[in-house]
């Protein structure tokens, strides 16, 4: 049964992304893990835990937001909260996330070495556990690397699947920014796209908040994205 409470109700301003989608999403060397993203988040699998490990601008963030619109289409209730949110929160706004079908944690590590955040999120794992939901958890690193003070929650977060995402490489990242563009309904040639990738830094969501800029700029001005457009909007000479 989906939950009657919704994101809103929380005192957080999250917005999923609309085109955080796994359609689009260019999965390089991470084909299985999206695969069984996708079905953890439709809870088609028995596992009740997912963590993923990667490094920032990986497309963590990406994925845990395309998981829970993937549960929302199934018809199940899902939330997704970034820890750089809830870290200037009280950890008793974990209480009663139980009646979510699937609870996405993002950045993990940031609340990590705080005692009262450890304590509030062992006990939100349990109850998720005991009451048939599910929990995916994104950080930096896998669980055993991890500076987790709570012994019973760092056995907790070893339980169940933990995957390492593998960054893309630069074909992929340039199939991403394709993808993500199309979604947006902007059209970005080959070109230009290459010219983006050669300037930026490589970091996916880098790359994503740029291809934001543009198409914002794109919309607002009514001008195609070509390489001059690139550079006025971005700065680059």
């Amino acid at each position: 049964m989906s939950a009657s409470i919704h994101p809103t109700q929380l005192p957080l301003s999250i917005h999923l992304r609309a085109d955080a989608r796994f359609e689009n999403f260019t999965p390089g060397q991470n084909a299985l893990l999206v695969e069984q993203l996708q079905r953890f988040s439709r809870a088609e699998l028995s596992e009740q835990h997912i963590f993923l490990a990667g490094p920032n601008g990986a497309g963590l963030t990406y994925l845990l937001q395309a998981s829970c619109h993937e549960a929302e289409q199934a018809g199940l209730a899902a939330l997704y909260l970034p820890a750089q949110e809830l870290e200037a929160l009280d950890p008793t706004i974990f209480e009663a996330l139980e009646s979510y079908d699937l609870v996405c944690i993002d950045d993990l590590q940031v609340l990590l070495g705080k005692p009262e955040w450890e304590q509030a999120l062992f006990h939100l794992y349990n109850r998720l556990r005991d009451t048939g939901r599910r929990l995916l958890i994104s950080a930096n690193n896998t669980p055993a690397h991890l500076c987790v003070e709570l012994a019973d929650l760092a056995s907790r977060l070893a339980w169940g699947l933990v995957f390492q995402l593998q960054p893309l490489n630069d074909t992929d990242k340039l199939a991403a920014l394709d993808a993500q563009a199309r979604a947006r309904g902007l059209v970005i040639t080959e070109d230009v796209l290459q010219f983006l990738l050669n300037h930026s830094d490589r970091n996916l969501r880098v790359l994503m908040q740029q291809l934001d800029q543009l198409d914002s700029a794109s919309l607002e001005q009514k001008r195609r994205v070509t390489i001059p457009f690139v550079k006025q909007v971005l700065g680059w000479s």
